[in-house]
Order: structure tokens, then sequence, then C-alpha cells
């Protein structure tokens, strides 16, 4: 496989009474890790936040095995989304997270994509239409993406065929660029990221059953008044409204038993 930031007192009372009712309230602001597939729709949900609040979300998107093994490490954070479970798990066994906090906010879906339409594209003309090119994906042993990606080609029986053309990014995001920029003829990214840029077309869908559900857990990190705002604004309607817009599905509809199967 390829492996591809002095006056009176008196004086003095009353300046200061004067400064407290002109002087408006400190916005204040939050950090947030998140999954690199969220940054298109986090991002415009964070702008209605601020319109909302006055607060801000300092953003940090990657791959989320990347972003929870920074906070194992001892990163400064108050809220992190990630695209699988596992990750969010992984930190809520090391008691990482405020549990209590823990909700399924998403679902995804996962897609093949290419910069063209492929008319009447089959799951067994893949090997064949790759030839000796990379299919991109994300590190198919740790970005949720590439896990997801490995299970569907492997339940599709493609992945033996293919293995030895997977280009390994660092997260999906990444790959999409890939297949953007012409690199890679071929991507598997999830549905949301095929809609964040014109220059790829979705050529398949995965079935929903071909790989485990594909949800996006959030959790606090550090448990403050303005990290618990931002959750609970963050399952909103408002924001809802943003990542369903984006492509994004409930996270009532990632069972794969009720979502609808391709």
């Amino acid at each position: 496989m390829r492996l591809f930031s002095i006056q009176k007192p008196a004086r003095l009372a009353l300046g200061l009474i004067s400064t407290m009712m002109v002087s408006p309230a400190l916005a204040g602001e939050i950090t947030v890790f998140a999954a690199a597939s969220l940054k298109t729709a986090l991002d415009e949900v964070a702008q209605s936040w601020h319109a909302s609040t006055g607060n801000r979300m300092r953003s940090s998107y990657a791959g989320s095995s990347i972003l929870a093994r920074q906070i194992i490490q001892g990163a400064d954070v108050d809220v992190f989304i990630s695209a699988n479970v596992a990750w969010m798990d992984v930190l809520d066994k090391q008691g990482l997270i405020e549990t209590e906090s823990r909700v399924n906010v998403l679902g995804n879906r996962l897609v093949l994509i290419g910069p063209t339409p492929v008319q009447e594209f089959d799951w067994s003309d893949l090997p064949v239409l790759l030839g000796d090119a990379p299919l991109a994906m994300g590190l198919v042993n740790a970005v949720p993406a590439g896990i997801y990606g490995k299970a569907a080609l492997t339940n599709l029986g493609l992945w033996p065929l293919i293995v030895d053309r997977v280009a390994q990014v660092d997260n999906v995001r990444a790959a999409l660029a890939l297949v953007a920029l012409g690199e890679a003829p071929f991507g598997v990214v999830y549905a949301t990221d095929a809609l964040a840029t014109s220059k790829v077309s979705v050529l398949k869908k995965f079935s929903t059953d071909s790989h485990p559900p594909i949800v996006y857990p959030a959790a606090m990190i550090n448990n403050g008044p303005m990290a618990l705002d931002f959750m609970q604004f963050l399952q909103g309607d408002t924001a809802m409204k943003v990542f369903m817009r984006h492509g994004f599905l409930p996270s009532k509809q990632t069972d794969p038993n009720a979502a609808e199967k391709s």
C-alpha cells in the first residue's frame, strides 16, 4: 500500500461603574477538534453559533485518529467530534471525555468517486478501470473513512484485487483532493465530501450493510458552560439544518437496518 498549527476613591468607583455600563460583554472562544469530513458544514455551524452567542469556535480538522492521539497527549480541547465511535471509546476508557456529554450527532454514507461520471458502473469494473493507478483512501487502519472503506471493499471481494494500488492519506479530505486534482482516478470518501467540490462525481454508493454504521459521536473534553452551550447548539435545529443541507444524516438513520440500501 502507498503512504502518500491616582484617582480619589469616589471618582475611581464612579469610573469603574461607568466603564462597566458601556463596555460590551467579552465574547468567549472554544477549541473544537473535529473529523476532517465535517469541515465545510461545521464551519457554517460555527458562524451561526457566533451570530447567536458572540462566541467563537477555534477549530482543528484532521483524521479522527490524529486528533484523538493529540488529546491523549494533553492537547487543550473543549469539544471533540469523531467520525467513528472507536476513537471516542478510546478517550472514554482513558477518562479523557465528559462521558455524560457524549452523544451521537450525525451519520453519513460511503461512496466511490471519480473526476467524471461513469455510465452503468459495476463494482466488478473497479480493478480493471483502476489499472495501475492509485485508489485514494484514508489510512485503512486508523482513519474512519479508510476503515469503513476497507471493510466495504473486503465485503465486495475487491480488497485482495486492489490492495497494492491503494494510496493511503491522513484524512478523507486529502483523499478527496487527490481525485479532485487528478492525482488518482478513484477515491473512497463520504457522500458529504463528494458534495464539497464540483470536481468529482459519485460513481457508486456502498451498501450500508457492507461496513459498520458511520456514526459521528461528540463529547466535551473540558467541562465548561461555553462547551455545554456549543454542544447544545450542535444538536439544535439550526445546526441540524446545516448538516442535512451538506448531506449528513441524522444519527438515528445510521443503523444499516434503518437506512436505505443500495
